[in-house]
């Protein structure tokens, strides 16, 4: 079955992104097409990158590098939750995302988003990492207003209207998780042959 890793990309003292994430969670866990599991990147307590090696060349020589690695590569697709800091993501999804390479490839990715602005263009430059690292990402995205959807800007009141644009993301993710499954069984398959 198709697993997808729901991924809470904050790692702030008192963040809003875990709320989020339960939300996101709650909703996925309703469906039959997809396993989904929460991954808090604070949990792997990755320094700021710290491999001698580029990722792309696989050889990770820090025992927090390959426990992050071995649980990033169990997935078929990932749902980013994401704060927007200074408009973009936080620093540390972004340096979770760069400690690991060939695990990220031809996989598929959906952003939900929260910020002043919906978290919007913290998403838009996640699109742009996403493919460097052969992630397709689906274009339905779910964007949450620290005014609308926070209460006193910390406690998580989605509006209603955001459950529609978050089913949309997650079947388009799940659809592409699947789809993109066949491209890296093809790929080892190449691979196999040469």
């Amino acid at each position: 079955m198709t697993k997808i890793a729901i991924v809470l990309g904050s790692t702030r003292p008192g963040r809003n992104g875990e709320a989020v994430a339960r939300w996101v969670h709650d909703a996925a866990a309703k469906r039959r097409d997809a396993r989904f599991e929460m991954v808090d990147i604070a949990d792997y307590d990755l320094p700021l990158l710290d491999e001698p090696v580029p990722p792309s060349m696989g050889q990770y020589s820090n025992d927090h590098t390959r426990r992050w690695a071995a649980k990033i590569a169990e997935f078929d697709g990932y749902v980013f939750v994401t704060p927007e800091y200074n408009h973009g993501p936080s620093g540390a999804l972004k340096n979770a995302l760069d400690y690991v390479y060939a695990e990220w490839n031809n996989k598929a990715a959906g952003f939900v988003g929260y910020g002043s602005a919906g978290g919007t263009r913290a998403v838009e430059q996640l699109r742009l990492v996403m493919a460097e690292l052969q992630v397709a990402t689906v274009r339905s995205q779910v964007a949450l207003s620290l005014f609308t959807d926070f209460e006193n800007f910390s406690t998580f009141r989605p509006s209603s209207h955001h459950e529609q644009p978050l089913t949309t993301m997650l079947d388009q993710l799940v659809s592409w998780s699947q789809a993109m499954k066949s491209v890296r069984e093809q790929e080892n398959l190449d691979q196999y042959r040469s």
